[in-house]
């Protein structure tokens, strides 16, 4: 039966900003995100039934309908029944390497390339932008998994507008394995910590989301100045998330006390924590100092780099 394998990487947040609630209860934000080298395969196959079978390499990740990837095939089958009754069910295998509940939109990715690898499969002919738009319905970050590198985003994160892609700014990526942050949580309790309903009329909330694109990591990500992005690092849920888990907050610390570190941050609602670099030999330098730093086999650390693409295919039969 016809199959595809796909890559699917993680992504960072350079830049995150709560700007206020929408009407309909999400947030708006302003956010630049960041494709990365780290990766899951997804590999996508017809099959002659007419389900959706998942399989997962981490006992963590949930095979049922409550797994992103599945949702994705499930929306496929509602969107396209005609191809579904000609190409009939798939099966997805999941090769995960992105660390789960790590702030990196693991699953959101995985749906991405379900959606991808489903069009290939059925031969559907959609474009980025129909992809994308299908993906915005399964979750804020899905819309940027598909066509990935470096972009703006607005809205509760599926308006996109895309920067020129960054290359080669190495990272260092560090999460314990056992530790997860509720996104639902982290949002909540910055509502009810710092919310401000002044900032619920939607043209100022336009205004400022449009601000943005003049800012100034934005120039520097233009510049492509790797030292000036890490100094403007901005995450607001850091401001709820590291005073509740001092173990991200030492992860940061542990990062910032090391040299060649050009900036720190967590990436979306944590837990991981990242650092940038200029090279590769600084990165791996500094993985090892952590390492040497904290010693607790719970952490886990990635050297990995910015890329300037989402989703592909690898190989096809």
């Amino acid at each position: 039966m016809p199959s595809y394998s796909l890559i699917a990487p993680a992504k960072i947040n350079l830049y995150l900003e709560i700007l206020g609630d929408r009407s309909d209860g999400y947030h708006e934000l302003a956010m630049i995100l960041q494709s990365i080298g780290l990766a899951d395969q997804i590999n996508v196959r017809s099959i002659s039934t007419d389900s959706i079978v998942v399989h997962c390499n981490h006992p963590q990740v949930p095979t049922d309908q409550s797994n992103l990837g599945y949702r994705a095939a499930e929306l496929m089958v509602r969107q396209f029944p005609k191809a579904f009754a000609k190409y009939g069910g798939v099966e997805i295998t999941l090769n995960k390497q992105i660390p789960v509940a790590a702030g990196l939109a693991g699953g959101s990715t995985n749906a991405a390339a379900v959606l991808v690898g489903i069009d290939l499969l059925w031969k559907l002919g959609l474009t980025q932008s129909e992809l994308e738009e299908l993906g915005g319905t399964l979750g804020s970050d899905v819309p940027f998994c598909v066509g990935g590198g470096t972009a703006i985003a607005t809205g509760r994160g599926e308006q996109l507008s895309p920067l020129p892609s960054l290359d080669s700014i190495y990272i260092v990526l560090a999460k314990y394995r056992s530790l997860e942050v509720s996104t639902a949580w982290a949002y909540k309790t910055y509502r009810q910590q710092f919310g401000n309903s002044d900032l619920r009329d939607s043209d100022n909330l336009a205004a400022r989301a449009s601000a943005v694109h003049s800012g100034a990591i934005v120039k520097a990500i233009l510049d492509k100045d790797p030292g000036e992005i890490a100094q403007k690092l901005h995450n607001d849920l850091e401001r709820v998330v590291l005073p509740a888990y001092p173990q991200v907050l030492q992860l940061q610390e542990v990062f910032a006390n090391q040299e060649g570190v050009l900036g720190t941050m967590m990436s979306g609602s944590g837990p991981t924590v990242f650092a940038l670099f200029e090279s590769q030999q600084q990165a791996e330098e500094v993985k090892l100092q952590v390492r040497e730093a904290i010693i607790d086999e719970d952490l886990e650390l990635f050297v990995t780099r910015t890329i300037t693409h989402g989703i592909q295919v690898v190989s096809s039969v």
